[in-house]
């Protein structure tokens, strides 16, 4: 953990920091390292009940448990963009990697944790949001620094088939999945920290609780229990 260094982690709404880095995060903190969350949207438009949550009230819930889930992971440092739910693809591109390349020279990090250009699931926020923190990582990161993108390998693709397909994890055509032998980081995490992340993504109840009602918590924590990332882009020191 400790040669990832100081570690900003970009993301498009509450909850992929925590699916796809919450055990690094946890692990990175633990060993004394600073890590920073910046996060795109509030999520307003997630759910499949809008006349329970309309954006307004989903947005100010999903900020609360966002809050609360970083603080389990141990991180106080979280930025928010402010770009709406759904429609990061159309917001001013150039403006956002400005804001994005403040923060990168604010903080300085060694790592950049961000989606690859499929964004994960085929998300067009998670799209957006990798074309972004990619540009501005080109611009303002230093030296020596990594980006490093969310990767699905194939090895779980093949495992957990069924439950993704079940939940429609992924958009149509997606996961694209990137062989483990071009892996930068391929964790399977420990079960305390496997439990902490579980933890942490509980907290953001609503997105999470009806699925680990639907799996089990055994079965949530063994799906949520691999983080794998690839080198995407080293700034030359």
């Amino acid at each position: 953990m400790l040669e990832l260094g100081t570690i900003l982690g970009i993301w498009a709404h509450p909850d992929d920091e925590a699916y796809l880095s919450g055990g690094l995060m946890a692990m990175a903190r633990d060993a004394g390292s600073r890590v920073v969350c910046v996060t795109a949207t509030c999520g307003e438009l997630g759910t499949a009940d809008p006349r329970r949550w309309p954006p307004e009230r989903l947005a100010a819930e999903r900020t609360r448990e966002l809050a609360h889930c970083l603080a389990i992971l141990g991180v106080d440092e979280h930025h928010w963009l402010g770009y709406r739910d759904g429609a990061c693809a159309s917001a001013p591109a150039g403006e956002a990697v400005a804001r994005l390349s403040d923060v990168i020279a604010r903080v300085g990090p060694d790592t950049v944790l961000t989606f690859g250009p499929d964004g994960n699931t085929g998300h067009p926020d998670h799209r957006a949001v990798s074309r972004w923190a990619t540009a501005a990582f080109a611009r303002a990161a230093r030296p020596g620094a990594r980006l490093l993108r969310s990767a699905v390998t194939d090895r779980w693709v093949r495992q957990w088939r069924a439950v993704n397909e079940k939940f429609g994890v992924f958009a149509p055509g997606y996961p694209v999945t990137t062989r483990e032998d071009r892996l930068a980081i391929d964790v399977v995490l420990e079960p305390a920290v496997a439990a902490r992340k579980v933890r942490a993504l509980a907290a953001q109840t609503t997105q999470t609780a009806g699925l680990i009602a639907a799996m089990g918590p055994a079965g949530y924590t063994a799906w949520v229990s691999e983080e794998a990332f690839s080198l995407a882009l080293p700034v030359p020191g």
